[in-house]
């Protein structure tokens, strides 16, 4: 990358090192800057445009005002902490600042003028600001893809040195390979005393520079932008202490993975307990008016979605009979929640019979689980092959989420025989209703692996929420319409 004087020089401003992920985030942030005053200056000129038309008549005064809000938009955002590194790509995060800045100076016209008795066009809190915070949402969102897809792309990685075992430090490899849109990339590791054998050690490609004493030297001679310590009891606080204060100097960032993997941000607090500072971890509610509230809205839903897909759902089910013998639904029994059993509705892909053809191909298994799963399965049927790359065999669930039998988003209706091979940690994921979608849903579908499929599961069970089952659900509609991870 070609770094120019500009850049150079803001880095030596800002007191940091010049490095590649620095001048990217400088001038994505630029670009996010112009971007959110184009969404403001937009807003103000099509409010004002509209109420012209009407014949209105807009005093100088007031259309300085409204570019004012446009060029005060900017600031509100970045109050909001819309411009902060760590929301770049994170979809949740950034829109919820973005949302939260409209709100936040939408309400301050509304007071201010109420406080100082100033008179305003109403137009301005009633269309502006809110047209403002939709047009910046929508922009914001096409840059995250933009984002997302230069990451795939190997662009726009921040460079990241993993502390830690093995096991841990190949987990956390994986997991950002498979998913780059975080913008992470492990370059180097380090592994505890004793298990650093020396140079030409790699961890599938990652290199191993040294052991725990060794960080602050390795990151140094990486580029690292962060160092990620994953859960090791060879590292203390007074380690990691030490730790922190020999990368700082080089403005380098400490992540520190707790124990508890899987349990999100929500679930956790910090509070300080005789001057210690302890990781508070509230339970997982998996009852009482929260899930109430996600079955009521479960149900509406599907009663919504049953109403508008009658009409395609038969025109299915007429292709799925005259296409091949048998009839137009499937049943199944699965395992549901705390193990109990029902029967699953889906749209027939296969030929007749096809569960007693299952055993003569169980030696061509391609999954490395408890699940059966090929990517040419010969029982499959042209029109059923179609149905199951877009997911459309799945619509008549819409009946089980309408019996309470399942959840519009959870985990993966397993098989008794599956349930049969589970151990006590997947067992964990009976806890929820089984979902037409899920985090497997989204991440990869059948080309995840049997870990990283119950891991995702697992995760969904330990950090559910309606705002997470409204996540899921918007993402899903991207995973099905893409066809990939399914067969």
């Amino acid at each position: 990358m070609r770094v120019g004087l500009e850049e150079r020089d803001a880095a030596l401003l800002n007191g940091g090192p010049l490095t590649a992920s620095s001048i990217w985030t400088r001038s994505y942030m630029r670009a996010l800057l112009a971007g959110d005053l184009a969404c403001a200056m937009i807003a103000c000129e099509a409010v004002m445009g509209f109420r012209l038309w009407l014949g209105a008549f807009i005093p100088w005064s007031e259309l300085l005002f409204g570019f004012g809000l446009g060029l005060v938009w900017p600031g509100a955002m970045a109050l909001a902490g819309v411009y902060r590194e760590k929301s770049h790509g994170e979809g949740s995060e950034e829109f919820r600042a973005v949302f939260e800045g409209g709100v936040g100076l939408t309400a301050a016209v509304a007071i201010g003028a109420y406080a100082t008795q100033t008179m305003i066009a109403r137009s301005y809190v009633m269309a502006m600001l809110p047209l403002a915070t939709a047009l910046t949402l929508v922009f914001r969102y096409r840059m995250r893809k933009r984002l997302h897809r230069r990451r795939a792309q190997g662009e726009y990685l921040r460079r990241v040195v993993a502390v830690g075992h093995r096991t841990a430090v190949l987990d956390l490899v994986m997991q950002f390979r498979r998913q780059p849109y975080h913008g992470m990339r492990v370059v180097a590791a380090c592994l505890p005393p004793g298990q650093f054998p020396g140079n030409g050690l790699d961890i599938d490609g990652v290199p191993v520079y040294g052991d725990f004493a060794d960080v602050a030297t390795v990151a140094d001679k990486v580029s690292a932008d962060a160092v990620a310590v994953l859960a090791c009891p060879e590292l203390d606080g007074a380690a990691l202490r030490r730790l922190a204060w020999s990368i700082e100097s080089k403005g380098t960032e400490l992540f520190v993975a707790p124990a508890l993997m899987d349990v999100a941000g929500p679930r956790t607090s910090i509070r300080p307990v005789a001057g210690m500072p302890l990781l508070h971890v509230e339970h997982p509610e998996f009852d009482g008016t929260r899930q109430v509230v996600k079955s009521l809205f479960d149900r509406l839903v599907a009663t919504a979605a049953l109403t508008v897909l009658a009409l395609p759902m038969l025109v299915i089910a007429a292709l799925v009979r005259t296409t091949s013998t048998g009839p137009a639904l499937f049943k199944q029994t699965r395992v549901g929640r705390d193990g109990r059993g029902f029967q699953v509705y889906k749209f027939r892909t296969m030929v007749k019979d096809a569960e007693k053809l299952k055993t003569e191909l169980l030696v061509d298994n391609e999954f490395d689980g408890v699940l059966f799963k090929m990517r040419n399965d010969p029982r499959i049927t042209r029109v059923g092959a179609f149905l199951r790359r877009y997911s459309l065999d799945e619509l008549p669930q819409l009946l089980n989420v309408l019996r309470g039998e399942m959840s519009l988003v959870g985990p993966r209706p397993p098989l008794p025989e599956e349930v049969a091979q589970y151990g006590t940690d997947v067992r964990r994921r009976l806890v929820v209703k089984p979902g037409m979608t899920g985090l497997w849903q989204v991440s990869g579908r059948s080309d995840l692996s049997w870990e990283e499929s119950v891991r995702l599961d697992l995760r969904y069970v330990e950090n559910w929420s309606l705002i997470l089952d409204l996540q899921i659900l918007w993402k899903t509609w991207s995973a099905v319409t893409k066809g990939g991870g399914a067969y």
